[in-house]
């Protein structure tokens, strides 16, 4: 059994297989930093008579799983599990650390992009008690029994808590002094970031960023994806579409744009080119048991891939970052390191290929030792590259794949979600939930990354996007344009309202980075922050923290922030605004006891000068006094490391009913600029007073009287009314009307009966994009936008759905002739023809989902004898394997035989008397359950098995023929879930 990487010392054994922590100050001191992966050391053995928590892990080894499971008191609530996707309380979820490419992502995946063994639990009392299972390896953390963790993972493992303290805050903090706090990003990273897959040529670049300039859209960063290379070689660039990089780099920074430009780890393998050469001279790629290369396809085709666990390798790489810096590059992004691996059934490569690792971090050990770290350790070198190539600038890497502690190295995006309500929702939660397993420099792709957003959709997106301590809108390729004025006026506005909000904001949220950096603290947290005792604060997660600042937004297409009713925690919150009150973005408060450091409406960081006006926002408390704190630089590089700067704390308090408001202390050596200091006292409802004087002096500011605040108040609630009356939203454009049913075509739907709860997207191609059966929390369907799920098709296209249009509802049954629910959609498919499903769950017996497809004829050609063209039906979905090497489709064939497919067979085709005698089942040996279709023979042709990257296709084909208005092609099927053991 392999060693675990750092160690615990458990004291002392209460009973065999239990064990108490000792979590004394000492103890917990001791700690300290050791428990960096990359970077390991012992930890101390804590002394004898240390205060132990009433917190009692009950561990137990099985063969070669540890099983650790931890009782809390009634009324705990969890958080943490790092990227993951569904609600903010994590209480009944499961999750499984292994970092998976999970291209459109639902709410019920239960592995992304990234591994975070963590779990932060508030006690019932507002305490809080962090968790970390300190593992490389798969990890099952199960939140399904209430107030119960429960961690199981191969090899043995320590098991590290923090806590109980007083506050979520102080667990995070000391989280993070143990797993290593966000490196300090440039202040030009906190602007807005555009991207797309891809801005094909220097030309599209400079155009869209000018766009940018000439409508008054901040923007600070623009993004190249893989398209800028030769034929998808890192670390070169395609002579013809970006023949001058550096000069394009130049023409960009003359206006205030960087530019951060894609490497992922699949290196071409291909005699003379300068990486595969100089990698297999250095020998730095990832090895197959026999000792050849590990080969695997990405995008250049045939790839091998560097193994980043060896200080030779990373140092090998970050030299090749170090010149590919030199053209002008300002940021790098890593993509594909889970790592992702085409044409495999689990998504990457084998586990039995081989690291040959440093001794620190855990020596040569197979992939599934290393498989989570991966990214993280690429991030890391990618990083170290950077910081080589100029030691006047901080690093800034993007990764997609991390680990608990990555963001010493790396920011994260929350992977290649969906471009519609529910993913916008989703967004919210995944980004405090990364805050929470410590990492604070993240967001999602605005507007989402697949499909096409609508107007209102972008628009609602980027006004809490905005406000994201990441914020950058991305989109695939294939999609509309995705540019904040590529959505008519109306959305380019509200965009453009959102972004000026940002960089009004960034003197706190530059500030907000810092502490983070120096303490640990969140950036962004969820609302229970502000009164962890408070049980009401715990699931709300429409509504976020930026330090004293909420945002309160709304993931409904239906209301506006300023229609819904936000709960707030207990104490005084000021609502306020620039001026730019607006239906489609966000409601903003500050806490009572805070004061907001505000800067100018800029377009770029770049604009901003330290002699600019400042403005501080003031909110008082009860006791009519409030503080803020402000951090400058310069922007980038290390010099606030040498004091080489200005951290400001400002108090303000009434005296008399006069305001004043002051520095109270100051840290660091700049002197401070001379500007003119602006100062507004927030009176409620939106009111405030405002005075100017020069910052450092004291400024006084007399308080209206209590009948003045009223009127004050009145008048600001009345001109917000008559504000929000005047601006139209965002219009819905994209509304279907005139059919019946047409309203639903625009909007997911849900089928929610007896055991299954089905989701089906009509604007997708009518897809059933996720099925999950309730009883098990399991779901067996799962679809990417362009080739998974539940789709059908007609012919033999493969990515496309067989339709032109998208698909239409026409019929939704909350109760009809024996269903329980069912909604019917159709889709032209062209030649007159049209695809129709009719998805059901029965009422006389609600464990069946049933679906009956058909092809059916509209018109026909005139000369054609009544018929349509050839056609075929092909029932194509696409299931989620939760373990891929442990799943079978077993059936029993018309001919008598008993059957079984597994991984190892590849795609199977089965006709004739080899075809499943109506019913075929898919069998996880694992979870102990079978998804059992059963359909009509007589009905389907062929039946095609498919294994795919961590999914299984269970085709069903009819007879290919022509199709008249009276002989449509049907397949009718049903679905139910078993046990089998």
């Amino acid at each position: 059994m392999a060693a675990p990487v750092g160690e615990m010392v458990w004291v002392p054994v209460l009973e065999e297989g239990v064990f108490r922590f000792d979590a004394s100050e000492e103890a917990r001191s001791a700690a300290g930093p050791s428990l960096s992966f990359v970077e390991p050391r012992r930890r101390e053995e804590p002394r004898e008579g240390g205060d132990r928590p009433a917190v009692v892990p009950a561990c137990e080894v099985a063969g070669n799983v540890q099983k650790v499971v931890i009782k809390l008191p009634s009324g705990t609530s969890f958080y943490g599990t790092g990227e993951a996707s569904g609600p903010l309380e994590r209480t009944g979820k499961r999750v499984f650390t292994w970092n998976t490419d999970a291209w459109g992502f639902g709410p019920g995946t239960t592995s992304l992009y990234q591994s975070h063994p963590w779990v932060l639990a508030v006690l019932p009392d507002g305490k809080a008690f962090g968790v970390l299972a300190d593992t490389t390896r798969r990890c099952e953390i199960d939140l399904r029994q209430e107030c119960t963790i429960k961690f199981s993972a191969p090899s043995a493992y320590p098991i590290i808590t923090f806590g109980p303290y007083n506050s979520p805050a102080e667990v995070m903090m000391s989280l993070s002094h143990a797993i290593g706090t966000v490196a300090m990003p440039p202040k030009w990273s906190l602007g807005y970031h555009q991207c797309r897959w891809s801005y094909d040529s220097s030309e599209k670049v400079l155009k869209v960023v000018r766009t940018f300039r000439e409508k008054g859209i901040p923007c600070d960063v623009i993004w190249m994806d893989i398209d800028y290379m030769d034929g998808f070689r890192c670390f070169t660039f395609d002579s013809n579409r970006f023949p001058d990089p550096k000069s394009m780099a130049d023409d960009l920074h003359s206006i205030g744009c960087k530019s951060i430009w894609m490497l992922d780890p699949g290196i071409k393998k291909e005699k003379g080119y300068f990486v595969y050469e100089s990698g297999s001279e250095t020998d730095v790629w990832i090895k197959k048991a026999d000792d050849s290369p590990f080969i695997g396809e990405v995008w250049p085709g045939d790839c091998v891939f560097p193994d980043f666990t060896c200080e030779r390798t990373r140092t090998w790489w970050a030299s090749l970052v170090k010149d590919f810096v030199s053209n002008g590059v300002d940021g790098i992004w890593n993509d594909m390191n889970e790592p992702a691996v085409f044409k495999t059934t689990t998504k990457t490569m084998p586990e039995s290929n081989i690291h040959r690792g440093d001794a620190d971090i855990g020596g040569v050990q197979n992939h599934s030792y290393y498989h989570n770290v991966y990214g993280m350790l690429m991030a890391r070198s990618t990083y170290e590259g950077m910081a080589m190539s100029n030691t006047d600038k901080r690093p800034f890497v993007l990764t997609r794949a991390g680990f608990i502690g990555s963001q010493r190295y790396a920011a994260t995006w929350t992977g290649d979600n969906l471009s519609n309500w529910e993913h916008m929702h989703m967004s919210l939660p995944m980004v405090l939930q990364l805050g929470l397993s410590g990492q604070p420099l993240s967001g999602p792709d605005i507007g989402g990354f697949a499909g096409n957003a609508t107007p209102k959709l972008f628009g609602r997106w980027m006004g809490v996007g905005a406000l994201f301590p990441f914020s950058r809108g991305h989109s695939e390729t294939g999609s509309i344009d995705h540019e904040p004025w590529s959505f008519g006026e109306e959305c380019e506005e509200v965009c453009r309202l959102a972004l000026l909000r940002r960089y009004r904001l960034l003197p706190h949220i530059y500030t907000l980075f810092y502490l983070s950096h120096k303490k640990g603290a969140p950036v962004a947290a969820p609302l229970f922050f502000a009164d962890s005792q408070d049980p009401e604060l715990r699931k709300i997660e429409t509504s976020f923290l930026l330090g004293p600042l909420l945002i309160c937004a709304s993931t409904s297409p239906e209301k506006g922030a300023h229609e819904c009713a936000h709960k707030l925690p207990k104490g005084v919150w000021s609502r306020f605004d620039f001026g730019d009150s607006h239906p489609d973005l966000p409601v903003m408060y500050l806490q009572g006891g805070a004061i907001l450091p505000v800067g100018l409406p800029i377009k770029h960081v770049g604009e901003a000068s330290l002699e600019d006006d400042l403005s501080l926002i003031v909110s008082l408390d009860e006791n009519g006094k409030a503080e803020g704190v402000l951090f400058e630089d310069a922007g980038d590089g290390y010099g606030f490391t040498q004091e080489n700067y200005l951290l400001t704390y400002y108090v303000a308090q009434v005296h008399s009913s006069v305001v004043s408001v002051k520095v109270l202390k100051t840290e660091g050596s700049w002197n401070r600029p001379k500007r003119n200091l602006n100062i507004s006292i927030l009176l409620g409802g939106g009111a405030m007073i405002s005075s100017h004087g020069v910052d450092g002096e004291e400024l006084h500011i007399t308080m209206p009287s209590g009948s003045e605040v009223s009127n004050l108040v009145a008048t600001s609630e009345l001109e917000l009314k008559k504000r929000l009356e005047m601006i139209s939203p965002i219009p819905d454009i994209d509304e279907p009307s005139g059919q019946e049913g047409a309203e639903l075509s625009k909007i997911p739907i849900d089928l929610k009966s007896g055991d299954w709860l089905l989701k089906v997207v009509p604007w997708i191609g009518g897809r059933i994009i996720s099925m999950t059966h309730l009883p098990t929390d399991s779901q067996w369907l799962h679809s990417r936008i362009e080739i998974n799920g539940y789709e059908e098709y007609s012919g033999t296209e493969y990515r496309s759905a067989g339709c032109t249009e998208e698909y239409k509802v026409v019929r939704r049954y909350l109760e009809h002739s024996g269903e329980e629910e069912s909604i019917s959609l159709e889709g032209d498919i062209g030649g007159g023809l049209v695809l129709q499903r009719h998805i059901s769950i029965l009422k006389d017996n609600p464990k069946i989902v049933q679906i009956n497809s058909s092809i059916q004829a509209r018109n026909v050609g005139a000369g054609s004898g009544g018929f349509s063209r050839l056609v075929c039906l092909r029932v194509h979905p696409t299931f989620t394997l939760l373990h891929p090497t442990e799943v079978v489709v077993a059936f029993t064939a018309i001919n008598g035989s008993k059957q079984e497919c597994s991984p190892e067979s590849g795609e199977v085709t089965l006709e004739g008397d080899l075809r499943p005698n109506g019913e075929w089942m898919l069998v996880d040996k694992c979870a102990g359950v079978s998804l059992v279709n059963t359909f009509d023979p007589s009905q389907v042709s062929k039946c095609l098995v498919h294994w795919g990257t961590g999914d299984l296709n269970m085709e069903l084909w009819s007879e290919e023929r022509p199709v008249s208005k009276d002989t449509p092609l049907t397949i009718c099927h049903q679905y139910e879930l078993r046990q089998t053991c």
